[in-house]
């Protein structure tokens, strides 16, 4: 497999909360990691670092191949770091309330788990169709599903940016985890809310299906989210399952 990340502070924000990293455990076993420490709350960049460089550092110390294992450790690991931010956050007044969401792909040999908490997302490009994987954690998405508010409403309204899902703030960490199996080609995107706040499913779609290369794609996403407006910080991470030739190559 093939990836690249990049992050952008964006047009309006002064300063970058978002962070995105990948890593290596000693069976080989990627994990890409993605999270968006929430704004209003102080310390958001704290604890989206936290989350990310933490998860990474515990994951390159694991010897697992196995999905379910995988699964298993991501779980646990994750409601670990759910009281780490929170401790951290009680033990300094002006970190109080941070918190971060969360989008992950531990990626095995033919499968990926992906899992998220929050409104960051994960999508799959395969044979030129655009999936979006991951379901947000949010208060205008749990009116969309209920039938409240329809799908153009949910763009604009005002209660946009309400968390109902979070690493941190709560004592509560409840992953969503999707084990997929791969195809040829397939890409994977995780991102933060500054991306598809900004840019149509469409437009994303047609950026990965460009025949550039992955840093390229990232660079392009960004650049066009800002071209939009560029209201959030922007982070992206993209992940290729190499062809059918490169693997009958090997």
């Amino acid at each position: 497999m093939s990836f690249a990340f990049k992050s952008n502070i964006g047009k309006m924000r002064k300063k970058n909360e978002d962070y995105v990293d990948v890593f290596e455990n000693q069976a080989g076993v990627t994990f890409g990691v993605v999270a968006d420490g929430l704004g209003g709350h102080q310390g958001g960049d704290v604890a989206s670092e936290m989350a990310v460089s933490h998860l990474g550092h515990f994951f390159e110390k694991t010897n697992f191949s196995d999905p379910q294992a995988g699964a298993q450790w991501l779980e646990a690991q994750v409601k670990e770091e759910n009281q780490l931010i929170l401790q951290r956050a009680n033990q300094y007044s002006d970190l109080m309330g941070m918190g971060t969401t969360l989008v992950c792909g531990l990626f095995f040999e033919k499968q990926v788990v992906l899992a998220n908490i929050g409104d960051s997302r994960g999508y799959l490009l395969r044979n030129g169709e655009l999936f979006q994987l991951t379901e947000d954690h949010s208060l205008v998405n749990e009116l969309l599903k209920r039938g409240e508010i329809s799908v153009e409403q949910a763009k604009h309204h005002p209660k946009k940016n309400i968390i109902t899902r979070t690493l941190g703030i709560s004592n509560e960490a409840v992953l969503d985890q999707y084990l997929i199996d791969f195809q040829p080609n397939d890409l994977f995107l995780l991102c933060t809310d500054g991306l598809t706040n900004m840019l149509e499913d469409l437009e994303i779609k047609k950026i990965l299906t460009a025949t550039e290369s992955l840093t390229t794609k990232c660079e392009l996403l960004i650049g066009r989210a800002n071209k939009m407006g560029g209201k959030d910080n922007i982070t992206v991470l993209l992940a290729l399952v190499a062809s059918k030739d490169e693997v009958d190559k090997k």
